[in-house]
């Protein structure tokens, strides 16, 4: 939790100092009321007393508690300042960390953990620091003020509150020993039940295809059963928490007066002098039974620490662990390609291997993509296709070998500067909501869009026909993930997207999968006419895709089997030809 606080800004910690000046105001006044209860209480009881008197110790009280009250929001407000700016603070370096993970981190916290601890997880931060902070300023200040107070007045009173705070520990320690254990697993099911939802809503269409709806309802009850139990199992223990500490203040304020009645009782009535000593007694009972109070509401407040605290702590753990947690993809510092090689990229030697794999899934990948050139990469599923186009962008970084782009070492780049060369098209299309415009303008401020050549990538991508018929035509609206659009078109758009930005160098990751044919084949004739300068990388599972490709790499379990053109790949490939002849018959492969 201590490690959060290095995140409060300077205008914060100010705040701080400010909230324990007023804290220590508030403290100071209302133990201050007690002392003018005591000369009312004997004002009252000594004849001659003047009713002026009265009114201005009353009015004294009055001014304290008014002035209590003032400092008391004054803090609240410091407080919550500081809070919340923690939290944004803590929201936003975190997600600033996670925008720079690559996949591997990623995929090690997971997605649902990750949406967790930037929400939930800052949350019970935020009220740790509203409400804890006060609390552990104002509690023990007040506590060791009151008992100052008080030490001297009585040694019967003074025993009996020590017994009562001894109580109320043993009753804190028995809260801490049962419910801290439970905190710890509080998150980690916040998780799983963030997890099932997430899926739950992601998968909705399968789910009904299938008719999985109960099979989703018993799983969801199952993360949401053990997370409300385990709720349960805190609050029920924390619930003896109020009527405890209801119990031992009236029995404290009970013991005092039933102890300062047997010290007065004991008191003779013999003269003026006992009379008034019977007097000071009532009086100083009054006050140490107010200040008595005070301690004990002094280590209640402590007892609100121990409910927040650990399931805070728990948070803050998760928090720092993915603000410690160090990227394995570190930045270069080359901020500028080479104007001679533009476009060219090379694999020398590549080995990757996925962290925890038992194999490497490429090994010794060498080839090289000039500028212009169209290299297509086939290979039956799990062959390594997807996963070494996934390494040119540097989602991954190498396990042996370098992938060079235009003359330098990808990893000599800033990765900002990097994927500007890179028009990148995934495996799995994904739209963002907003409008068709804002999807195909989509971008860093370097790569601003013009309207002209939004427009452009839009024909290009064979999107024209079915933007401009939609209700807005380019400012058409757009939903989440591209839900009111076909895999077609969602597909084209992303494929607009990457084109718009003018790359050097064309990614398509089976990016025309969802296309028919004949669309296939014309957007592909559009890439070549009018990016003939592009370098364009396409991984594709159809022999149509890319059987006019300047060069045609088949990978085989991660090596590359074959390189060349469709002909010669025809005639010297054997796994081409499989593949081939698996989609096409020889009189079809002969003709074309």
């Amino acid at each position: 939790m201590l490690k959060t606080l290095k995140y409060l800004k300077r205008k914060e910690w100010i705040m701080i100092l400010f909230s324990i000046l007023f804290i220590v105001t508030q403290v100071y006044l209302d133990l201050e009321l007690p002392e003018y209860m005591s000369k009312i209480t004997q004002l009252i009881q000594i004849p001659g007393s003047e009713m002026q008197d009265i009114f201005k110790n009353g009015g004294y009280m009055m001014l304290c508690a008014v002035g209590s009250l003032a400092a008391s929001f004054i803090t609240v407000f410091f407080v919550s300042k500081v809070a919340a700016g923690l939290s944004r603070t803590l929201r936003a370096e975190v997600f600033t960390k996670v925008e720079g993970f690559s996949m591997e981190e990623i995929n090690r916290f997971s997605t649902a953990s990750l949406i967790t601890r930037s929400s939930n997880d800052v949350t019970q931060i935020q009220m740790a620091m509203s409400l804890g902070l006060q609390v552990l300023i104002k509690a023990p200040i007040m506590a060791v003020w009151a008992i100052t107070k008080i030490v001297d007045k009585s040694w019967e009173w003074t025993l009996s509150t020590a017994g009562a705070v001894a109580l109320l520990l043993v009753i804190i320690g028995i809260v801490v020993t049962f419910a801290i254990p439970k905190f710890k697993i509080i998150q980690s099911l916040t998780d799983d039940l963030n997890r099932v939802t997430r899926e739950n809503l992601t998968g909705l269409r399968v789910i009904r295809a299938y008719n999985a709806e109960e099979f989703e309802e018993e799983k969801f009850a199952k993360a949401n059963i053990k997370l409300t139990n385990t709720n349960l199992f805190i609050t029920r223990i924390m619930s003896v928490m109020g009527p405890g500490m209801t119990l031992i203040m009236s029995g404290l304020s009970l013991s005092i007066y039933w102890i300062g009645a047997y010290l007065i009782n004991d008191v003779q009535l013999l003269n003026q002098t006992s009379a008034l000593e019977r007097i000071t007694l009532f009086s100083d009972m009054v006050v140490f039974s107010a200040y008595a109070v005070q301690v004990v509401i002094s280590f209640m407040m402590l007892t609100f620490v121990f409910i927040i605290l650990p399931r805070a702590s728990v948070s803050a753990g998760r928090i720092m662990e993915v603000l410690d947690t160090k990227a394995m993809i570190s930045d270069g510092t080359l901020t500028q390609a080479a104007s001679t090689q533009k476009g060219t990229v090379e694999f020398k030697n590549v080995t990757f291997q996925y962290p925890d794999a038992a194999e490497a899934v490429l090994k010794n990948i060498s080839f090289t993509a000039n500028r212009g050139e169209t290299v297509a990469f086939i290979g039956s599923t799990g062959s390594g296709k997807s996963t070494l186009v996934n390494l040119i962008p540097r989602f991954f970084d190498v396990t042996k070998g370098e992938i060079v782009i235009n003359g330098h070492n990808i990893k000599e780049y800033t990765q900002k500067t990097l994927r500007s060369l890179i028009g990148f098209v995934p495996q799995k299309a994904f739209l963002f909501s907003g409008t068709v415009r804002s999807n195909v303008s989509y971008g860093d401020t370097g790569h601003e869009v013009a309207d002209a050549d939004m427009k452009k990538a839009i024909e290009i991508a064979q999107s024209k026909d079915f933007v401009e018929k939609m209700e807005g035509s380019y400012d058409a609206s757009i939903s989440q993930s591209g839900s009111n659009v076909s895999g077609g078109q969602r597909q084209r758009l992303a494929i607009s997207r990457a084109i718009s930005r003018k790359p050097e160098i064309l990614v398509f990751d089976d990016s025309f999968s969802a296309l028919d044919f004949k669309t296939d084949r014309i957007l592909r004739a559009a890439l070549n006419t009018e990016l003939a300068d592009t370098t364009k990388l396409i991984v594709a599972q159809r022999i149509g895709t890319i059987r006019d490709a300047d060069k045609i790499i088949v990978l085989e379990e991660g090596e590359i089997v074959g390189i060349g053109t469709h002909q010669e790949l025809m005639q010297t490939c054997e796994v081409y030809q499989d593949i081939a002849y698996s989609q096409l018959s020889k009189e079809e492969l002969a003709g074309e």
